[in-house]
């Protein structure tokens, strides 16, 4: 069993980041967290992630050997298997399947198609100090609300995303949508299945630092930290 204090590389407002924070607390986990601004991250991360994005966790193995683990998908494993429970893999291997696959459709397909137009520009941009467009801003409310429609088909037969029980899937989904939902633009009201999913995972133990956190000079809707909103 790994003992040593374990560090998180991350990105404030990167929904993988969130992702390996919400697995982290779920299961107990203390970690010393290092914030990556956009302007510092080659320079901070050279040594850790030659790919140079976050979240990057560095841990200890029993050896004394230190351990640089990335990308997001991999840490979730690594936590999975090192620390145990919580168990939020399922045990059969259908429902691990399953759940990789609902980790890959935010992390790739929801990432290309809705934060990249949204929370890359706006939150990124600003961080940056550079100024931004809302040029593609259809497209990616247009792609949001297919994904809000295919996790309603999903939730309507399931009581969490992968099955029965909360998993890894559910904290990557809450991770992304609590991104989207500093900006205001998830159209809640239309979904009914997918707001009742998220109010159940942002009143978790787990979700209530995310909910804290603020981007100056961008502050989020009323409701961005209300349990019953």
């Amino acid at each position: 069993m790994v003992t040593a204090m374990r560090s998180l590389l991350h990105g404030v407002f990167d929904p993988q980041s969130r992702m390996i924070r919400l697995i982290l607390a779920e299961k107990g986990l203390t970690v010393r967290l290092g914030p990556i601004s956009p302007q510092d991250a080659q320079e901070e991360l050279a040594g850790h992630n030659p790919a140079m994005t976050v979240p990057v966790l560095i841990d200890e193995a029993p050896s004394g050997q230190e351990l640089s683990i990335s990308p997001a998908s991999a840490i979730a494993e690594y936590l999975e298997e090192v620390y145990g429970a919580p168990l939020l893999f399922p045990s059969t291997s259908a429902g691990r399947a399953e759940t990789r696959r609902l980790i890959a459709w935010f992390c790739d397909k929801m990432e290309e198609e809705v934060i990249a137009c949204t929370v890359r520009i706006k939150i990124d941009r600003l961080e940056l100090g550079w100024s931004h467009t809302d040029e593609n801003a259809e497209a990616a409310a247009e792609a949001l609300a297919w994904h809000l429609d295919y996790l309603s088909w999903l939730l309507e037969k399931r009581a969490w995303l992968a099955g029965e029980q909360l998993t890894v899937a559910d904290l990557t989904g809450g991770a992304y949508f609590s991104t989207l939902d500093y900006l205001g633009i998830v159209p809640w009201r239309d979904f009914p299945h997918v707001k009742e999913w998220y109010q159940h995972l942002k009143s978790r133990p787990s979700f209530q630092p995310l909910l804290k956190e603020r981007v100056d000079g961008l502050p989020p809707p009323a409701h961005y930290a209300n349990l019953d909103f």
